[in-house]
Order: structure tokens, then sequence, then C-alpha cells
């Protein structure tokens, strides 16, 4: 009997051992990213070692950028919010909804035209190109050209140039910039106007030209915490500011808001 009651204490001292030094979780929330389409490949990269670190969990929910705005008006339980534009975050922050002191802009991108791996090249697309003729009775693909910011960036660049009156009878508008992207993948439209990190992440298409920036307002990702988001949350918009998540969102095209 004294025998078996000593081994009962050492077996609990090897356990309690073992739970001394095991890797403490405690306190682990869920944090919840509003996240515009555009950022999905580079937020799915970044966000587990994030999880790994922290003990975390990060659920990300993509759509367009004026589609979770208008989710988190309603009342989602968004933590945090990551726009492709500034104006739709400025719209929630005059709400009273973000959290103004987290407000960061956190990168940036350029606007391409984008078409199959045969598609003949056109190199920057100027006044004089004919996108009409290059689209041979095909469609445009684009974002939402009025809510979505990928198409309101498009849109500017082609009135800028002159050639929207030309193209805008032949435009397939789609819910986000990575549906656009997806119809020229599949062949549905022979061209389509995206951001040139979605162009990386798709081998079905190639950039067939690009879009000089002063062509349309300057591209830039702003994230906030909202008003109610979890504090937690200010800690994944730090880390997407470290030096590991930056390599990763300039290796898919994406730019630093200061570059």
């Amino acid at each position: 009997m004294i025998l078996s009651l000593a081994r009962r204490f050492v077996v609990a001292a090897v356990v309690l051992g073992t739970l001394t030094l095991a890797p403490v979780r405690a306190g682990a929330v869920e944090i919840l990213v509003f996240a515009a389409a555009s950022l999905k490949t580079a937020l799915d990269e970044i966000t587990p070692a994030f999880e790994r670190q922290t003990g975390h969990e990060v659920t990300v929910s993509y759509a367009a950028s004026s589609v979770l705005a208008r989710q988190i008006q309603l009342g989602a339980p968004a933590d945090l919010f990551i726009s492709a534009n500034v104006d739709w975050m400025d719209v929630l922050q005059d709400q009273g909804l973000m959290d103004t002191t987290s407000r960061v802009d956190l990168l940036g991108n350029g606007l391409v035209l984008i078409g199959g791996t045969n598609q003949e090249q056109i190199g920057v697309v100027q006044p004089e190109t004919d996108l009409s003729a290059a689209l041979d009775d095909g469609y445009l693909a684009m974002a939402l050209v009025d809510a979505v910011p990928a198409g309101i960036y498009g849109k500017a660049a082609l009135q800028s140039l002159g050639l929207w009156g030309e193209v805008q009878d032949q435009v397939a508008q789609t819910d986000n910039v990575r549906a656009a992207l997806a119809l020229v993948a599949a062949g549905a439209a022979p061209l389509g106007i995206v951001y040139r990190s979605d162009a990386q992440v798709e081998n079905r298409v190639q950039v067939v030209a690009s879009f000089s920036s002063d062509l349309h307002p300057p591209i830039i990702y702003p994230a906030a915490v909202t008003e109610s988001g979890a504090p937690e949350a200010t800690a994944f918009l730090d880390y997407l500011q470290s030096d590991a998540a930056r390599t990763i969102f300039l290796e898919q095209g994406f730019a630093l808001p200061d570059s």
C-alpha cells in the first residue's frame, strides 16, 4: 500500500511537471477579420503563423469592401476591417464604428489589364488603345464599377484615358475583383481589370497591360479595429505590419503604402 501511494505521488509529480513545461494557451480568443477579396491569398498564407505564435484563432471573411462595410453597419461582429479603399473606411469611421486610433494605411496595389495566356500583349493602356477591338465582341470583366474599389479604380482609369464610353456597354460587372479574375481565367471574358496582386495568383491569366497610377485615385488598403473589436485584433493588425507579413505581401504583388 505504501509503495502504491508512493508511485501515485511520482506519477502525479511527473504529470504536473509535464503540464508546467507545456505551452500555456489560456485566454485564446477568436478574431473575426473582414477583408477585401483581393487579400485572400496573402492573408491565408500569413494568418497561420500568427495563430501558432499566439494561440488565437483568426477567421477571415472575404468579400467586396462595400459588402463588408455594409455588414458592419448592420451590426456584424467583426473585430478588424481591411478595406481596399479609404472611402468605405471613412464611412464607417464617420459613423463611429471604428477605433480611429488603430487605423493604419496597410498596403498599396496597382491596376492591370489581364487576358488569357494566349492574349496579345498591349503594354501600357493609352488613350489610343483600341480596347473594343481587343475584346472582339467579348466582355471586359470588372468588379462593380460604382461600389467595389477595384471597379471604381478601373472605371476612373478608363475615364481618364477617354476609353470608358467606348467599352462601357461591354463591361461584365462582378460582385468582387476575384470574381472578375475568375471570369477571365475561365475564358468567359477575354479581358479584365484587376489588381496586380490578383494577376499573380492565377496561372490561367497573364498581365496584358498596365495602367499608370496617376489615372485613378491612389490604391490604399486602410485597416482598423472596429469600435467593439476584441483587444487581440490589435495584435493581429500589428502582426500584419511585421517584416514577416510584409515580405509575403510584397511577394504577392502588393506595395507598402510609403513606397
